[in-house]
């Protein structure tokens, strides 16, 4: 309970009689008369004010929230006491994350009820919990600010980003995939199997339009394809140093486990096996092959709680543990972030000694930090020095991935943000060239 200016200004005034009164006795009377008026109406303004206990506030929010995006969380109120209400709320969510929408007030009329939307972003996977909820309102007359804090404690798992996944599966279902940055027109009709006649699309390839069907029904008809399934894909999943970097306050290994999660959903939709090693410089984690669409939920359980570690990765144990577990021919994806010539060489090394029977793409995090720094005008001398030194780094890296792809290994650049779209294509054209 705090006192509101309108408190603090009526007791200055009040002093001013005791202060005159030292001169004038009979007006320190009055100001003790006006005193204990004030107090009797603070004692009525409290008992008249509404009360918190009357007031139910309650969570609404999933169970299964998403790292790295906003998750809207509702908070449902209803005032049951006899007089209108005008209350400020504000919520505890999981730490660490940022919050939109809070502090919010609401004016509230007796013995009716409305809710509030704010959205949370948290920034760290795996099992979290909601707070205190904290509210605040006026007394009747405005002279006290009243608080309550509530313990309302309320688990929740953070999964990585799941909510793209069902936006592209509903872009999937409306033929819009390539507002995700999927060109699909890359794997569909390049099969080798054929399956069906239909209208050509923009984007299709003039050697799939059947031309004699085109001539009968007067109008352009593309053949198209089915692509081999039941193949295996399998991720590399870097814990290491590398990618605990972050851009945006999201983490380069949330980004990887993300575009993880998204191309597993492609790849189940189109009929393949996925799995997941996990490494930093111990294993982390092994998913075997699954298969079918609802196994994406279980590969989201099994890798939701993986964090990175701030140890060096060995990549000796990563090449030994895929010869162990897994020895039927994939295609291999690394995901995993290039720190410097040393890091690359280590990587190419093992990269070498695996390649058979699979075959193995590189998928490398760019340093968005040194690329932008490198793109820059520069201004003044240590500027350019700067520049010089960020494209000095770069040209080295890029020899390294040339030497990479020399040695017959696919190898993949992207900046974080770019990292799904850039996957699921690759993967499309990997299975479109029959590379697999």
């Amino acid at each position: 309970m705090i006192p509101q200016p309108r408190l603090i200004g009526m007791l200055l005034i009040l002093l001013i009689p005791f202060v005159v009164g030292i001169w004038i006795p009979l007006v320190t009377t009055i100001g003790q008369i006006s005193l204990v008026t004030l107090l009797v109406l603070l004692v009525i303004d409290l008992s008249l004010s509404p009360a918190f206990h009357r007031i139910k506030v309650e969570r609404q929010v999933s169970e299964a929230m998403s790292v790295g995006v906003p998750n809207p969380v509702r908070l449902n109120i209803q005032n049951r006491n006899p007089i209108t209400v005008k209350l400020s709320l504000h919520d505890e969510p999981p730490e660490p994350s940022t919050l939109e929408g809070l502090p919010v007030t609401v004016v509230l009329r007796s013995q009716r009820e409305t809710s509030v939307t704010y959205h949370a972003t948290p920034a760290r996977r795996g099992k979290n919990t909601f707070g205190r909820l904290f509210l605040r309102m006026e007394s009747r007359f405005g002279f006290w600010l009243l608080f309550e804090e509530r313990a309302i404690q309320q688990p929740v798992d953070i999964f990585p980003d799941i909510q793209t996944v069902r936006q592209v599966e509903l872009l999937a279902r409306q033929n819009r995939l390539a507002e995700a940055g999927v060109r699909m027109s890359r794997f569909l009709g390049r099969g080798s199997e054929f399956e069906r006649l239909r209208e050509y699309r923009r984007g299709d390839e003039y050697r799939g339009i059947d031309w004699k069907a085109t001539a009968r029904r007067r109008e352009l008809i593309s053949r198209e394809y089915t692509v081999e399934k039941n193949q295996n894909l399998l991720f590399l999943l870097d814990c290491g140093r590398g990618m605990c970097n972050e851009v945006d306050n999201i983490s380069h290994f949330d980004r990887a486990l993300n575009s993880l999660i998204l191309l597993s959903y492609v790849a189940l939709r189109q009929g393949d096996s996925v799995g997941v090693l996990a490494f930093s410089n111990r294993l982390e984690k092994s998913v075997r092959f699954m298969r079918g669409k609802a196994s994406l939920q279980k590969m989201v359980r099994q890798t939701y709680e993986l964090q990175p570690r701030y140890e060096s990765s060995d990549y000796a144990l990563m090449a030994e543990q895929l010869r162990k577990r897994y020895r039927k021919r994939s295609l291999v994806i690394l995901l995993t972030y290039a720190m410097d010539e040393v890091h690359l060489e280590s990587i190419s090394r093992q990269l070498r000694q695996i390649r058979s029977p699979h075959l193995i793409l590189t998928a490398f995090l760019m340093n968005e930090p040194l690329q932008a720094r490198y793109e820059v005008v520069p201004e003044t001398n240590i500027e350019a020095f700067q520049v010089a030194a960020a494209g000095e780094m770069i040209a080295t890296q890029s020899k390294q991935l040339l030497r990479l792809r020399q040695s017959g290994l696919l190898v993949l650049e992207s900046l974080p943000t770019h990292l799904s779209s850039r996957l699921i294509n690759e993967y499309l054209d990997i299975k479109a060239r029959h590379l697999l």
